[in-house]
């Protein structure tokens, strides 16, 4: 899967970009074939912002938040995405074939 790294308006350490690596991969075995994610790092009126964005099978789960610092953010954001895909799968449980033995 590829992971792409963005930062807009600001300049992000390579341990923060290597953790963002960890995150989507993460969040990527989730998912139900995941294609790619992004992660772009801004910031806007002074506060960090992190975006999550995984394209799977079953759609795009994307993730916003923002904080005082980029990996506050990052976290937040992996939390938003995570329920997205907890969400997606409990969806999809329990459903075929019904009465069938």
């Amino acid at each position: 899967m590829n992971v792409a790294i963005t930062a807009r308006h600001c300049d992000v350490p390579e341990e923060l970009q290597q953790r963002a690596r960890e995150i989507v991969a993460r969040l990527a075995a989730l998912a139900d074939r995941p294609l790619d994610g992004t992660v772009v790092f801004d910031m806007t009126s002074g506060r960090a912002v992190a975006e999550i964005r995984i394209a799977a099978a079953g759609g795009v789960y994307i993730g916003t938040a923002d904080a005082q610092d980029h990996r506050s953010a990052l976290d937040r954001a992996e939390e938003k995405v995570r329920r997205q895909l907890d969400r997606g799968s409990s969806a999809h449980r329990g459903r075929g074939a019904k009465g069938v033995a």
